[in-house]
């Protein structure tokens, strides 16, 4: 049920599956969640630099460009998310960044539809 229409933000989630309201969600059955990544990563999240996130499904990749923040605590137990505004929680990975889920190509979209598609997740810290 991927849909990626939201305008703000997308999700990655421990969950198995996701309902008609969860426009954000492009990832689910994820390996880890926001508490569970390298302590290294929480570090640079917040300490406010950027971060290139690179997302590949079958042959199709996006690449978004995002913002760590001070007040990023990544606690949550199953949900990752980033957002182009600056809203912050537990489940917040990166603010200011320059696509959301509505933003993804369709047809990397259509490849996470495919319950066979694996979507991978790279995040690289980008050293000022």
């Amino acid at each position: 049920m991927v849909t990626a229409r939201h305008r703000t933000t997308f999700m990655i989630t421990k969950e198995e599956y996701i309902g008609p309201k969860g426009d954000c969600v492009i990832g689910v059955r994820a390996e880890r969640s926001a508490a569970e990544l390298e302590p290294e990563l929480k570090r640079s999240a917040a300490s406010g630099g950027p971060l290139l996130i690179k997302l590949r499904a079958g042959e199709y990749s996006e690449e978004v460009q995002a913002w760590g923040h001070p007040s990023i605590i990544l606690s949550h137990p199953t949900d990752i998310v980033v957002r182009k505004s600056r809203f912050i929680c537990g489940r917040t990975l990166a603010v200011g960044a320059d696509k959301a889920a509505a933003d993804l190509s369709r047809e990397f979209v259509a490849a996470l539809r495919n319950s066979s598609t694996e979507l991978e997740v790279e995040i690289v810290l980008v050293h000022r």
